[in-house]
């Protein structure tokens, strides 16, 4: 069986290979990507956070991104009846980026994949992984079917897992375990969006909240498309009769806000389920490999935070690994495991505060506490790592014992 040698092989040519394997080749590491799917290729995932925009910045795929033209997003909105939330990136408690792009991820992906290659970075699409084996070195061998079936090894002194939704080393070495999230599912599609308003009002990144656990993402593109999504319980997604198209179509329904721009819209591919998307698992890390990005957590789609957990982790990865492989000490418990779950245990607070509507009492009270939005926008646009902010320093009960103080004001109130 043919047998190749490199130092590291990332698994996935999403945003999260692409980044660490940009940094790895910039430090004259030998890498090599393999993907399963060929690109241009649908995959969710399309609101980004401006967070990220710095760790594109870094290893030199910014550029191209840019050139392409995708949708400018400056921040969120946020529905609920005849309230409205907005968060302006510009103004938030972090220093960073302000802006960012809300994009479809078939075009996305491929710009992001063709710069990398650009840099002379091989890639292969259409590669299977399907065994790897690790000795207690660390040294890996990977089995991987090419796009004509026919098995090769390859052997790495390291292994990125960027795999995302594919979950390639959780699900070869058991390392998944059951999020700690309650169980949410997801129906989406794209539409042309005829009815589209001119300016401002149709550029809109909008979650409208139609219950307090039930809510719709509306996304715009560039090319003129859109993004529609409901989120919710499983089982409330699941009540609804039909096949997902006519599901949605339902759905649709409940937004008073945006029924009238979507009704009778064609569905540009039969709407996706995703049935309890949260995932986690036992360990970020392990001789000769790392999780990144999705294959290793996937939260919830309301802050849009997937992308950017991706390349954060992918970022800090592949740094640890150049270091590594430079014979220089690393932590990986403290470094890596410790530090990207601080992150997630932000959002975490973030996504279960959400649901309990606690966090939907903080952005639709009136009047706005300008310093309270600020700290909050920060957290929005991914700075969770920003031990200066208090919402990140005490997300776990900040956010409770607000909503608590607004309520009492409210029963005073009344």
């Amino acid at each position: 069986m043919n047998q190749r040698f490199v130092e590291v092989l990332v698994i996935g040519a999403g945003p999260s290979g692409c980044v660490s394997a940009a940094y790895l080749h910039s430090q004259g590491i030998k890498v090599h990507v393999v993907e399963k799917s060929v690109f241009p290729r649908f995959v969710i995932g399309e609101s980004l956070l401006p967070r990220c925009m710095d760790h594109f910045e870094e290893v030199g795929l910014l550029e191209g991104l840019n050139a392409f033209g995708f949708e400018k997003k400056f921040g969120a909105r946020f529905i609920k009846g005849d309230k409205i939330c907005e968060f302006d990136f510009s103004k938030k408690h972090t220093k960073g980026w302000d802006w960012t792009w809300q994009v479809p991820r078939a075009d996305f992906d491929k710009v992001l994949v063709d710069e990398l290659i650009k840099k002379g970075v091989e890639v292969s699409f259409g590669q299977e992984v399907v065994d790897v084996t690790i000795n207690e070195k660390g040294i890996s061998t990977t089995t991987i079917k090419d796009e004509n079936g026919i098995p090769y090894h390859v052997e790495a002194k390291y292994i990125i897992d960027s795999s995302g939704y594919g979950r390639v080393l959780p699900r070869l070495l058991d390392l998944d375990k059951p999020s700690v999230l309650p169980n949410h599912s997801s129906i989406f599609t794209h539409v042309v969006d005829v009815n589209r308003p001119e300016g401002r009002e149709g550029t809109l990144i909008t979650f409208d909240v139609v219950e307090t656990e039930v809510w719709l993402w509306v996304i715009p593109f560039s090319n003129g498309r859109t993004s529609i999504g409901y989120v919710g319980p499983t089982e409330f997604l699941e009540s609804f009769e039909g096949n997902n198209a006519e599901k949605l179509s339902q759905l649709l329904k409940l937004s008073d806000y945006y029924y009238e721009r979507f009704k009778g819209v064609e569905f540009l591919f039969e709407p996706v389920l995703i049935k309890n998307y949260s995932k986690s698992v036992k360990q970020l890390y392990g001789k000769g490999f790392v999780l990144t990005g999705n294959s290793a957590e996937f939260l919830d789609p309301v802050f849009s935070s997937g992308v950017t957990f991706a390349t954060e982790s992918a970022l800090l990865g592949a740094k640890l690994i150049a270091r590594e492989l430079s014979n220089e000490p690393v932590d990986w418990e403290k470094e890596y495991s410790e530090y990207i779950k601080e992150g997630v245990k932000v959002f975490s607070s973030y996504v279960k505060e959400w649901y309990s509507g606690n966090l939907q009492t903080l952005f639709f009270h009136q009047p706005e506490n300008p310093e309270v939005k600020r700290q909050i926008c920060s957290v929005l646009a991914g700075y969770v790592w920003d031990k200066t902010n208090p919402f990140v320093t005490k997300h776990n009960r900040l956010i409770r014992t607000v909503a608590h103080i607004i309520e009492l004001e409210k029963q005073k109130s009344e």
